[in-house]
């Protein structure tokens, strides 16, 4: 099982400021002046807003840098409470309890990147161009958006790297032409795609057409995927082997969602499989993975389950509770 952290830090909000329509950039620091846990590209912090929202942000600053985390916020138009915290009442000098950053986005050293961001889908894709600008690998960006003014950073990131980045807002340019992009990926080149459903379904279904190593495609959803619960799943026990107590779990319900029935507490947040923060221990039993967190080599080990989503490929489960 990936270990997670559970280690808290408080942080204290240092700056808020508009970087684009509806999106603010927050700077986090410690109060006493002190250094952060460190972190690298790709990773994550969780935040734990007036103790009603636990949300995960992609930390958008310099790794190198320990002083100040730095975070980009959308406003949801449905947000469920926690952007629109973020937005309407979250203000510098307020204190926030976070999760140490959590990296299932992890950077990998390579020759040469691709990357391809969507809207907010840009965060975590910062830090990683500037390594690879640093390690002087070859790379270029690709940065699609609904207009201009919906794009965060995209003068600073022009002003950096110029010709490496190429912006595309629809209203004046149309949807990213994904299948031209994939067509001229060279031998090597790591794809690293953060966006929408609608961007990353579409990079993935043009990049395993052409047969490309499946390990040098990266992604990372902000939602899940639509293949959680369903009416026809059929109904299959979890054992906990710390106890023994059999849980039954029918369809329409979660593993997650029983075991906090029956007085099993396990950390929690999006319940949509993608921050895995319910991640458990699989003793027994092969899992049906319906999240959107487990690498390939993860899911076929079978040893783990994001218990929010996913089920139970057979009649039992044994869990490492």
């Amino acid at each position: 099982m990936t270990e997670r952290s559970q280690h808290r830090t408080t942080v204290v909000v240092t700056r808020r400021e508009s970087v684009a329509e509806s999106v603010l950039l927050i700077e986090l620091a410690r109060a006493d002046g002190g250094n952060l846990p460190a972190w690298a590209p790709g990773a994550h912090i969780e935040l734990d807003l007036a103790g009603q929202w636990k949300r995960q942000y992609s930390l958008c600053g310099d790794p190198a840098d320990l002083s100040r985390w730095q975070i980009a916020v959308l406003e949801e138009p449905d947000s469920r409470g926690g952007s629109r915290h973020i937005h309407r009442q979250l203000a510098c000098g307020d204190e926030i309890v976070v999760r140490d950053p959590v990296n299932r986005f992890e950077f990998v050293e390579a020759p040469r990147y691709l990357f391809i961001g969507g809207g907010i889908g840009i965060t975590p894709l910062i830090p990683m161009m500037a390594t690879a600008e640093q390690a002087g690998a070859d790379w270029s960006l690709v940065y699609g958006g609904r207009s201009l003014d919906s794009m965060s950073f995209v003068d600073s990131l022009r002003e950096t790297y110029r010709d490496n980045v190429r912006i595309v807002p629809q209203d004046r340019d149309g949807f990213l032409d994904i299948e031209q992009l994939l067509s001229r990926r060279r031998t090597g080149e790591h794809v690293y795609c953060c966006g929408p459903d609608g961007l990353l379904n579409a990079v993935e279904a043009a990049y395993n057409k052409r047969g490309f190593p499946e390990d040098e495609l990266h992604m990372e959803r902000f939602r899940g995927t639509s293949n959680s619960l369903d009416d026809d799943d059929q109904p299959f026990l979890v054992t906990i082997a710390s106890t023994g107590e059999q849980i039954k779990i029918g369809p329409q319900c979660s593993i997650l969602g029983a075991l906090s029935k029956s007085g099993y507490e396990v950390e929690s947040s999006c319940e949509e499989g993608t921050c895995g923060s319910c991640e458990v221990g699989v003793l027994d039993g092969v899992p049906d993975h319906r999240d959107s967190v487990l690498s390939k080599n993860e899911r076929e080990a079978g040893d783990t389950i994001i218990v929010c989503v996913s089920r139970s490929a057979g009649n039992t489960l044994t869990l490492d509770l």
